[in-house]
């Protein structure tokens, strides 16, 4: 596995941001990381990265320990932060070629080539980096993390100020890295999770609540959910006299999204209730949940920054 995180504990003064957090990302996985503003997230990952020391547990990253072989670490991970930090007076160049420098790398300019071309900065290149956009310093920066070609990518909020066409593009980016190395991907965008990410970790007041793929995430066994449009008015009092039914949400004129506690499938019965109360239905359809619905009903409202 490429990284393997036990029992991490992480105190500030009195503040808990990580309480007893456990889990392993194996080479080849592209793994959602998430969690509210304050979950400890960018906390997580600093420690993976070797920016902070943990109060307790054991980390390891390629199999070296994050505190006892923090160079090794470093050497197979790449990384880009929440808040890109980047030389704004330095040229795109010049810059790749300052952090190729740092990692000893040999053949610099066929390096800095690859990697002008792999993130798109063709165009931008001779581009002092503060007269680029966001969009394009993000690039930057994910330039400077597979730089290096490490094993392991971290990336906090990669696609920050992305277009949409660069969004698509960063993404692509990202599942193409994905198929040979590990990546460590946070995110408050969840459709950007869904479409890139194999697994979902998501950490609540410093805790793992879940932990597993999307597409398990995402299941309603034993439940689900339809929305009903009928011709009339009716009442949840009403709809509930269906069985299974456990909610309904009046959700504009006529409209109800309806919650049922049950494998078989309600419509016949939402059919049958319409006709025994006169009812015409005008349209129904079966919800799929979406990830964001499970992140809601898994972390709540948090307002804590950390």
């Amino acid at each position: 596995m490429s990284i393997n995180v036990k029992n991490v504990t992480k105190i500030y003064s009195t503040q808990r941001a990580l309480n007893d957090v456990s889990f392993e990302v194996n080479t080849g996985e592209v793994v959602g990381f998430l969690g509210p503003n304050g979950a400890g997230k960018s906390t997580m990952m600093k420690i993976l990265t070797c920016f902070i020391p943990k109060t307790s547990g054991s980390v390891s990253v390629c199999g070296y320990d994050v505190e006892e072989e923090s160079l090794k670490v470093r050497e197979n991970v790449g990384y880009l932060p929440e808040h890109n930090p980047l030389y704004l007076d330095m040229y795109v160049k010049e810059y790749l070629e300052f952090i190729a420098g740092l990692h000893h790398l040999k053949n610099v300019k066929q390096r800095i080539a690859e990697m002008i071309e792999m993130t798109g900065l063709q165009v931008e290149q001779k581009k002092k980096i503060g007269a680029l956009s966001k969009g394009y310093r993000q690039r930057v920066g994910l330039a400077q993390a597979l730089i290096h070609d490490p094993k392991v990518l971290i990336l906090d909020e990669p696609t920050t100020g992305l277009d949409p066409n660069q969004l698509a593009e960063i993404r692509n980016l990202i599942i193409e890295v994905g198929k040979q190395k590990t990546v460590l991907l946070s995110t408050h965008i969840m459709q950007e999770v869904e479409a890139i990410c194999n697994r979902v970790i998501i950490i609540n007041k410093g805790e793992i609540v879940a932990n597993d793929s999307t597409s398990v995430l995402q299941s309603t066994k034993n439940k689900q959910f339809i929305t009903v449009e009928f011709d009339k008015e009716t009442s949840l009092q009403s709809l509930k006299s269906i069985e299974g039914i456990i909610n309904a949400v009046n959700i504009k004129p006529n409209t109800w999204k309806i919650e049922a506690s049950t494998d078989k499938d309600i419509r016949a019965d939402v059919f049958n209730y319409a006709v025994k109360n006169n009812l015409a239905i005008l349209t129904q359809q079966v919800e799929e949940q979406k990830l964001e619905d499970v992140f809601k009903a898994l972390t709540g409202k948090v307002s804590a920054e950390a």
